[in-house]
């Protein structure tokens, strides 16, 4: 049976067939889906870890015991899981065990453009590459197969334009894989350096069988066309490749990416009169192919930012530019990204703006956005959890420099959980006094609303405990009293809490808890709650404005809010001096 799928849900189907049991990971665009569809198998367990690194170590753990795992995670995610990944690449596996790294070409919501393919050959597993739906499907199943006869972690590595993009997919038959017995074997899975410097050899060993296995395997294959132009290429680069030079050129389509099929390279490469390499990002197979004494063609002439299209590589190859087959004169209005209307974080961060000697580092989250007018706010944005941290160094470097300034750290509930604790435990144990703004909208919200220990169900919409924000905070040893919590809707309350904070003298942690503005039931509650403006005391001052809501519109010398994108939140109405914002209609029961 077909059925359209895009990469992955394709992903997730082919780990269920080949009956993966055990799934972990942490939301991250563009891998997210991966995890939110494995989890509707039934048979299975799937869980949104803390972070990305208990993900992948909860995965290890059971690969150990036997079971076939997968972790799946966004290219940052695996610097987080890194750690783990290296010395499982050491110890192999029992069951199966599949690692997804889902890459952004062209950071479409990322803060780098990291190619993980080079995670493999440091890491020294192997490394498989899909370019569509249906290939995300087969190849999976195809790398547990191949992490239990080599005993290796195998990387699958998607991209955003594989992961999210849609195509037939043409279901199999779940296997029936038992769990493997558990035999205690220290010289295998405990990594002390006696057991390591052996297993170093046992992975120089394996990696040459796998690139006799690379040279034979159908995830490598040439297609033979027109001689006079060869392309050697992976991923959604052979489907751009493929599209502009369709029978015009011959191909290597490399499925297995490390260790690369260098005698399947080399046998090509002879057929061929000119040899071109395209690939999204780094010269992964370029620099490769060279070493191997072979001349090619690649990022001389494409290019090695952003992602690619067939336009592209149309006009770096055969420099011809694309026909436009519809023109227009018409240019969009630019959108810049802004925080929602009704969004709870807008409160903190008007609060916040007021002070013009403080110094905000921000985290991953649609907090971000606090750096953009008219609150710009946020100063620093790094990586997950890095709020915290690098505020701490901000605070010690401007201690030094004699600057007054005051760092204020804001980082939200899924990503204070992620990987912000241990910096707060820094600010807590050293002494450190920043403020630690923890927005609490009670979901993982840029990536989707995703569940996290916070919000009381797991990814499978089982009842969970709700961790303590608070209670956690003062065990940390934040003092009681250094410890406010606050509506941020409550413009008073927030305004109140900033400034004790900003006064203080030791670590102290605001806890903003209100729900986010996007959460179907908040919508619902909300849903008659709107503010509207009195045109006759409006003074036309602006302030509303400088809350930075999209619900807020000035046109022609008039102040207007759009009531379809109004959710009642009253931030607006707090800030009027005069009076002409009103709240009408009241919350659903």
């Amino acid at each position: 049976m077909k059925v359209i799928m895009s990469g992955n849900e394709a992903i997730a189907r082919g780990a269920y067939e080949a009956d993966c049991k055990i799934a972990s990971g942490y939301p991250g665009t563009p891998s997210t889906e991966v995890l939110e569809n494995f989890a509707t198998y039934e048979g299975v367990y799937a869980e949104w870890a803390p972070n990305e690194k208990v993900g992948f170590e909860v995965a290890s753990g059971a690969s150990i015991g036997g079971a076939r795992s997968l972790s799946a995670m966004k290219h940052v995610g695996l610097n987080v899981a890194a750690d783990p990944l290296f010395t499982m690449a050491y110890e192999g596996v029992n069951g199966g065990f599949v690692v997804v790294t889902a890459d952004d070409p062209g950071m479409h919501s990322s803060q780098n453009e990291q190619d993980n393919r080079l995670y493999a050959p440091h890491a020294k597993i192997a490394l498989i590459e899909p370019s569509d739906s249906d290939e995300c499907r087969i190849f999976m199943k195809e790398a547990f197969k191949i992490s239990e006869d080599f005993d290796t972690v195998v990387l699958f590595r998607s991209t955003t334009r594989v992961s999210h993009s849609k195509g037939p997919v043409e279901l199999g038959e779940k296997l029936e894989v038992p769990v493997k017995p558990y035999v205690k074997n220290i010289s295998k899975y405990a990594m002390i350096p006696a057991n390591a410097r052996k297993k170093h050899y046992e992975v120089e060993e394996r990696l040459e069988r796998l690139k006799d296995f690379s040279n034979t395997t159908f995830l490598n294959k040439i297609e033979m066309n027109d001689t006079s132009i060869g392309i050697i290429t992976s991923g959604i680069s052979y489907q751009y490749a493929k599209e502009v030079f369709d029978d015009g050129a011959s191909y290597l389509k490399i499925g297995m990416s490390y260790p690369l099929p260098d005698k399947l390279i080399k046998e090509f490469s002879k057929k061929v009169d000119k040899l071109y390499v395209i690939e999204e990002n780094e010269p992964y197979l370029e620099n490769a192919i060279k070493v191997m004494g072979i001349d090619c063609i690649g990022k001389d002439i494409i290019p090695i930012c952003g992602e690619l299209n067939p336009e592209i590589i149309r006009e770096a190859i055969l420099g011809k530019k694309a026909d436009s087959n519809y023109i227009t004169d018409i240019v969009p209005p630019s959108r810049p990204p802004i925080l929602c209307a009704g969004c709870p974080h807008r409160g903190m961060f008007y609060a916040v703006s007021k002070y013009k000697d403080i110094i905000a580092t921000g985290d991953i989250g649609c907090y971000t956005l606090g750096m953009m007018p008219p609150l710009s706010v946020t100063d620093t944005v790094i990586c997950m959890g890095a709020s915290i941290s690098s505020g701490l160094g901000m605070q010690k470097a401007r201690e030094l420099s004699g600057d007054k300034s005051k760092v204020f750290a804001f980082i939200g509930d899924s990503t204070f959980f992620h990987s912000g604790i241990t910096g707060l435990i820094d600010s807590v144990y050293n002494g450190i006094p920043i403020v630690t703004c923890i927005l609490d909208n009670r979901i993982t919200g840029m990536t989707g609303h995703q569940e996290n220990p916070g919000t009381g169900k797991t990814l499978q919409r089982k009842t969970a405990p709700i961790i303590d924000i608070e209670g956690l905070v003062l065990s940390l040893g934040v003092k009681k009293e250094n410890l406010k919590v606050v509506d941020p809707y409550d413009l008073k309350a927030t305004e109140a809490a900033v400034k004790e904070a900003y006064e203080s003298e030791e670590p102290f942690v605001i806890i903003a808890k209100q729900p986010c503005a996007l959460i179907k039931d908040v919508i619902k509650y909300r849903a008659h709650m709107k503010c509207k403006i009195d045109p006759i005391k409006c003074k036309k001052c602006k302030a509303c404005l400088k809350v930075g809501c999209p619900a807020l519109n000035y046109k022609n010398g008039i102040v207007s809010i759009d009531k379809d994108m109004c959710n009642g939140c009253e931030i607006c109405k707090q800030v009027c001096k005069f009076g002409a914002i009103e709240k009408v209609g009241e919350q659903n029961e």
